[in-house]
């Protein structure tokens, strides 16, 4: 089954906030719609820089319009391109199943040759930080490394992680004066992404199955990754990512960053710009 909005008045009602944070968009941008397997792939790319260019993926419900508060910053040094996942709401168009995680990498190595580099640094967030490994496990063609924020694929998500998703739900619908005095990082990102979240809701998403990283995959990604954890996540215990990491693959460097969640690229998002720099070089 495909991805698709509950009905038209939803789908208006998405897309006309969808434009609205696309206002926020602080660089010049121009849109791409790159042919898949799967149906066609919105891609913004900004940035004139030479440097490697950078891919950016999303978490779950972001689009591509989540990185808006990092682009400035990325698009000065390298060549970035930020993604509305297929079978996700936004911009792509799906016609075909997404059913499996070979079918997940096959989707993104057909962006990725879409975009004609050689070689692009993988940056992805939760959910897209799980397509970044997924990719890397199976082929490192055309890669160049991957940085991954609160990647998925490393437990199963279960009831704390429900429960976590409903409080940030309602957290994410507090006045901004709440927000000011409960949340870290910026309230005022979380305010205007605020409603790609709440009106993404009436898109019925048909993922895969969740798949959670077998040893040996973790152990074929070959080409420089950074995964930067939240201490408080609910997605995985940190600190068993962390060691099984150091004994599958050591050349995974593996960062765990105090206070923070599963949210942290609202959390602490200088932070997640200044990590995907300094790997990108």
């Amino acid at each position: 089954m495909l991805g698709e909005f509950t009905d038209e008045k939803a789908r208006e009602r998405y897309f006309a906030a969808y434009d609205t944070v696309l206002r926020e968009w602080p660089v010049p941008a121009g849109e791409l719609d790159v042919d898949t397997r799967f149906g066609t792939t919105r891609v913004r790319r900004s940035g004139a820089a030479p440097g490697t260019p950078v891919v950016l993926l999303s978490g779950i419900f972001g689009t591509s319009l989540s990185w808006y508060p990092h682009i400035a910053d990325l698009a000065a040094r390298h060549p970035v391109y930020a993604i509305d996942t297929i079978g996700e709401p936004g911009r792509s168009t799906q016609t075909r199943p997404v059913q499996t995680p070979e079918a997940c990498a096959d989707w993104l190595t057909d962006v990725l040759a879409g975009l004609g580099h050689e070689e692009v640094h993988l940056a992805g967030v939760s959910r897209g930080g799980w397509f970044a490994l997924n990719l890397a496990a199976r082929s490192s063609d055309g890669l160049a490394g991957v940085t991954a924020f609160e990647p998925a694929g490393f437990s199963v998500l279960g009831k704390r992680f429900m429960l976590w998703g409903l409080a940030e739900l309602l957290r994410s619908l507090a006045p901004q004066a709440v927000l000011r005095l409960t949340t870290p990082g910026d309230p005022a990102v979380r305010r205007t992404l605020r409603p790609l979240l709440s009106r993404g809701l009436k898109y019925r998403m048909h993922l895969p199955p969740q798949h959670v990283f077998t040893d040996d995959e973790l152990r074929s990604i070959a080409v420089p990754t950074r995964v930067v954890l939240g201490e408080r996540s609910v997605v995985h215990r940190s600190r068993e990512v962390l060691a099984r990491l150091g004994a599958v693959n050591p050349r995974i460097r593996v960062e765990i960053v105090p206070g923070t969640t599963h949210s942290l690229s609202l959390e602490e998002p200088g932070l997640v710009t200044a990590r995907i720099l300094e790997d990108v070089g």
